[in-house]
């Protein structure tokens, strides 16, 4: 079981000042959060300034904002009030910036390649009865609350006897990411938000 915890990932700042980012995750693995040399990328950001976001030719976006009240993003002219944990869809093309009116805010960010990959992500609240599981293309992000992990082996064939045990529950700090398996699918246990991002390949 692979787990991004959040207070590892270096910040990076934004050229125009504005934020900074720090990337969950990426692929292929780019050498920085701004060579745009992926096919997709997950990352939150710290808007702490409003201005232009940075343009992703070829691109589409997913933008939620997860911290903070409400981000005025403008895109191609038009506005669209975006409050929290609500996701927006956009052009990386398009020429798209923010303002602040109720003041900082933090979002995640989910790009992918148009006609490669289409990414998605959904909101949803946790359960201490029922175990939310986190499928291979996906990561499971804390976004409010209390949870642990654990894994469980979810193949047709019944386990061995010498096959090993799910392990111990292991507590999830916020923003920590959870990496998603089909063969040992790690489950999500608690209370508050998760942020579900899948990362699903185009077909053809």
């Amino acid at each position: 079981m692979e787990i991004i915890r959040f207070a590892d990932l270096r910040p990076q700042p934004w050229r125009n000042g504005g934020g900074v980012t720090r990337e969950l995750a990426s692929h292929p693995r780019a050498a920085s959060a701004q060579d745009g040399v992926w096919d997709w990328r997950v990352s939150i950001a710290d808007v702490t300034k409003a201005g232009d976001f940075s343009p992703f030719p070829g691109m589409e976006r997913v933008l939620t904002v997860i911290d903070g009240e409400l981000l005025l993003l403008t895109v191609d002219g038009g506005e669209h009030p975006l409050e929290k944990y609500r996701p927006f869809r956009f052009s990386g093309e398009a020429a798209s910036s923010s303002a602040l009116p109720t003041g900082d805010i933090r979002d995640l960010n989910v790009i992918a390649r148009t006609g490669a990959f289409k990414g998605y992500t959904s909101i949803v609240e946790l359960s201490k009865k029922r175990a939310h599981p986190v499928f291979e293309g996906q990561l499971g992000i804390l976004l409010q609350g209390q949870a642990t992990v654990t894994t469980a082996v979810t193949t047709a064939e019944p386990a061995a006897e010498s096959a090993p045990a799910p392990g111990e529950p292991e507590a999830l700090n916020r923003y920590d990411a959870v990496v998603g398996s089909d063969t040992q699918t790690p489950e999500i246990l608690g209370r508050g938000f998760l942020a579900v991002v899948s990362i699903d390949p185009v077909a053809g």
